[in-house]
């Protein structure tokens, strides 16, 4: 009777502790990254517009600091002339940011930086 107790005991620890890591995993948020592909207008400019979002991402996530790195093309069309990318805690930490008071102030000095080609978000599954 004694080892039957303590089988069932320990399936039920067992079960729970699956339980629980099961329901840790639910909310758990995954990283995700923003990548911006753009075309530099102005070297000086973009100087000044890199200074200034960096300081504005580092606020909310954390840059990598890839927009003056070279891009090399692999497969596909042409590459883009500068990418940009952006670490975030979770994709709706990056959206949030770039629907932002913070973002949206640096709109009039990133149009005489940069052309932005397209931004996205995208989330890492672990």
């Amino acid at each position: 009777m004694n080892a039957r107790y303590l089988m069932t005991l320990l399936a039920g620890v067992a079960i729970g502790a699956i339980a629980v890591q099961g329901l840790h995993a639910q909310g758990a948020k995954l990283k995700a990254y923003s990548v911006s592909e753009s075309e530099v207008l102005d070297a000086t400019a973009q100087a000044a517009y890199l200074a200034a979002a960096r300081k504005a991402q580092e606020a909310h996530g954390h840059t990598l600091r890839t927009a003056a790195g070279r891009v090399v093309q692999i497969e596909g069309g042409p590459p883009p002339k500068s990418v940009g990318i952006v670490e975030w805690d979770s994709l709706d930490d990056a959206v949030a940011f770039y629907k932002s008071k913070a973002w949206g102030d640096l709109a009039a000095q990133r149009d005489k930086a940069v052309k932005v080609a397209q931004r996205y978000v995208v989330e890492v599954e672990k």
